[in-house]
């Protein structure tokens, strides 16, 4: 029952679920990790034997597939969250306040937790700070920190961080906010979408001007269609920001009555309140299908209720087994037990129904299948509150009246009527790139079959490198059944989808699922300009909670397609000749007092003129501060190797400028600096501009040019944890087909 269906899925197994202790005897097949879940999950019950064996059941084959932060980390007894992501709390609009935000999600993001910020509640940049006689700096500078602050806690070895930043439609900061990320350095670890509101759409529709307010200030007055146009001409050169439809978010949530939502995590499929949490679990529907590519074919209807049952129990259980990060997030995940139930595989058993997914059968197939989801998740959720109690803020009235019970099956309001609901939300699709790898290589969440196979190289133990034929499940089974003859006509690709199919999708599914939805909306190189913003109208149109589009361009770069799917090869970087250094060099020296120190740093840069340009050479740095000698020789030596070995070396700057101390950073000349080695960074740039090696503030490389220059000749970009060229654009992030990583999860 618990064999791989290839060879990936082991592999996968292997570099990140399988658990295997220092000491002790841990995970020896997939089979060990079933049950370790299982035991884990069923510890609270009334009868744990019992249960234990029906949650096996359910994982057993990869038919139900809770997110992977569970897979590896239920059972081992590590101090981990088993929750995937959060929205962390309100940020107030004090300098104390959001530093103590900040210290929070650095707290988070510690363990391995994603996060959503809205940023929508710092005063714009310009307005004035009473009691100090200063100006605002606004949201976007403290995203900067925030920014630094990911990249820090990621360098010090901890689970990679996303984070989601929103920002209102009607902030005064809302063009920066837009247009943010065309700077390549900048916010990085960001996810940016805009809170789209109801009134804004109709200002869209009807060419009315729209005002840019805060606290109850019109700051400006702009032409509404001008920045939707602002937003969608971004986001077509760009792929960001993405927009997230508010009003209906929360006109929509079960939980209209006791919350407010204003971001959402990092991939867009849990909209939360302040301190939410979403725990992640997805039903593989491509295990699901008997008879596949017959006349037969069906969707097990009586299996899938007993499955999405099971699943129902086993997350609620986790509300009760994790650990959090911060106490507030454990009083609200267990104030309101929300959980998100998805399904990964989609396409997969739409092909083995012979369904071409895009179509408008394949919508309401989609829909009908996702609403038998949906009432077998709500029943056994009000069966679960007969048996263990409904949700602490479970109001009947209010929570009968919400807009997804009163669309509800009327069996399903009885339940809820007479028992209560023991969770206030119960289904969300996300991301499930590594899972559904882990799975036998089933198509991710709701998105179509990226591409029919690839290869990929797997190192072998002897360090030699083979190459692995990876073919999606459904086509895999196809060969088994059929042979290696031409694949039948209603088999397609996401590269040979319309967007508008996309979006017919994406609303199908979202008419059933009560939080949201994380999908990528793969739109042509050439798309026109009009045809690309009535994709988002489409989106708006059809009731979907957001849109999230990704177009192919020399600024995105390309996604791979399935003739470019094998990793080329790559030469060994071949640095420039090394700079001999002259009897005889000229300079400056600079003086930092940082804060609370007792003494100044100071900063030697000295130049050399290489075919005409005046270039860094070396620098020393001294302070008389003990407690720095050690790293203030360590940063003489190795950024004094670096200028030394020619080239553009100008990322040197960026990478300290990333630099943030956890105990807090300071304001020098006006502007926050996140750490000491940040303060350093400004100081070679600032030097780097005075000799003409820089253009400008922020003009340094984010990256080795050396690296750069050979990244350029492949078709897509390198994973950063395999080194593969398999990055591919799926569910509103960057996922590798061959390790399974994602910048998102």
């Amino acid at each position: 029952m618990s064999d791989f269906a290839a060879p990936i899925a082991q592999q996968i197994w292997e570099m990140k679920y399988r658990f295997q202790p220092p000491e002790g005897s841990g995970d020896e097949t997939v089979a060990d990790t079933w049950r370790r879940i299982a035991r884990a999950l069923a510890q609270d019950e009334d009868d744990p034997a019992h249960w234990e064996e029906q949650f096996y059941t359910a994982l057993s084959d990869f038919r139900f597939l809770p997110a992977g932060r569970i897979v590896a980390g239920a059972g081992t007894q590590r101090s981990v969250t088993l929750f995937n992501c959060f929205v962390m709390g309100t940020i107030p609009d004090s300098l104390s306040g959001i530093f103590e935000a900040l210290r929070e999600a650095a707290l988070t993001m510690q363990q391995g937790g994603g996060i959503g910020y809205d940023f929508s509640t710092i005063r714009p940049r310009g307005a004035p700070v009473a009691g100090v006689g200063a100006d605002a700096s606004g949201p976007l500078s403290f995203m900067d920190v925030w920014d630094s602050m990911c990249r820090t806690i990621m360098s010090a070895g901890a689970r990679r961080g996303a984070m989601m930043a929103t920002l209102r439609c009607d902030h005064p900061d809302i063009e920066d906010f837009i247009t943010a990320k065309q700077d390549p350095m900048r916010l990085r670890n960001f996810n940016l979408s805009v809170l789209i509101t109801d009134a804004f759409m109709e200002a869209v529709e009807t060419g009315q001007t729209w005002d840019l307010t805060f606290g109850g200030t019109v700051y400006r007055t702009v032409n509404a269609r001008d920045l939707w146009d602002l937003i969608m001409r971004s986001t077509y050169d760009y792929a960001e920001p993405g927009v997230i439809f508010i009003d209906r978010i929360n006109r929509r949530n079960n939980l209209y009555y006791a919350e407010e939502i204003s971001a959402t995590n990092p991939c867009g499929e849990q909209p939360l309140p302040p301190y939410g949490a979403c725990l992640l679990g997805s039903i593989n529907l491509a295990r699901l299908v008997s008879d596949p590519f017959t006349d037969q074919a069906t969707l097990d209807d009586d299996t899938l209720s007993d499955l999405v049952g099971l699943a129902v129990r086993m997350m609620d259980n986790v509300v009760d087994t994790s650990r959090f990060p911060l106490p507030e997030q454990q009083q609200e995940a267990q104030a309101k037990r929300r959980i998100g139930l998805g399904v990964t595989g989609l396409a997969d058993a739409l092909l083995m129904v012979g369904e071409r997914y895009g179509s408008k059968e394949a919508a309401r197939r989609t829909e009908q299948w996702l609403h038998r989801i949906a009432r077998a998740a709500y029943l056994a959720s009000a069966h679960l509150a007969q048996e263990k109690g409904a949700f602490p803020l479970f109001d009947p009235e209010a929570f009968l009246a919400s807009e997804t019970m009163m669309e509800m099956d009327a069996d399903v309001r009885r339940a809820v009527s007479k028992h209560g609901i023991r969770n206030a939300l119960l289904t969300s699709i996300a991301p499930t790139g590594t899972i559904s790898l882990f799975a036998g290589n089933v198509s991710s969440g709701i998105e179509p079959v990226f591409a029919y196979s690839y290869t990929r190289k797997v190192l072998q133990k002897d360090r030699t490198k083979t190459e692995e034929e990876v073919v999606d499940y459904a086509v895999q089974l196809y060969r088994d059944l059929h042979g290696d003859g031409p694949l039948p006509e209603h088999f397609v690709n996401a590269q040979t989808l319309d967007p508008i199919e996309h979006v017919r999708m994406q609303a199908a599914a979202q008419k059933w699922i009560d939080s949201s939805i994380s999908k990528t909306i793969n739109c042509p190189a050439d798309i026109d300009f009009d045809a690309f913003k009535d994709v988002y109208l489409e989106a708006w149109g059809t009731g979907c909670k957001g849109c999230t589009t990704y177009r192919p361009n020399d600024v995105t770069g390309s996604v791979l397609s399935l003739a470019e799917a094998t990793s080329p090869p790559v030469e060994t970087p071949k640095f420039e000749t090394p700079i001999d250094r002259p009897d005889a060099v000229d300079g400056m020296t600079y003086k930092i007092k940082w804060p609370n120190s007792e003494h100044a740093i100071y900063i030697t840069l000295n130049d050399v003129i290489v075919d005409g340009v005046r270039r860094p050479l070396e620098i020393f740095i001294n302070s008389k501060n003990m407690e720095h000698f050690a790293w203030t020789v360590a940063l003489t030596r190795m950024i004094s190797a670096v200028f030394r070995r020619g080239g553009d070396v100008s990322f040197v700057v960026e990478e300290l400028k990333a630099v943030f101390d956890p105990r807090g950073g300071a304001w020098m000349q006006g502007k926050y600096v996140p750490s000491i080695l940040a303060a350093i960074g400004g100081v070679i740039e600032k030097h780097m501009i005075s000799i003409g090696f820089l253009t400008a503030e922020g003009a340094g490389l984010s990256i080795d040019p050396v690296t750069a220059r050979i990244n350029s000749a492949t078709p897509g970009p390198a994973c950063p944890n395999c080194g593969a060229f398999e990055m591919r654009m799926q569910e509103g992030c960057l996922t590798c087909g061959n390790c399974g990583y994602s910048k998102c999860s």
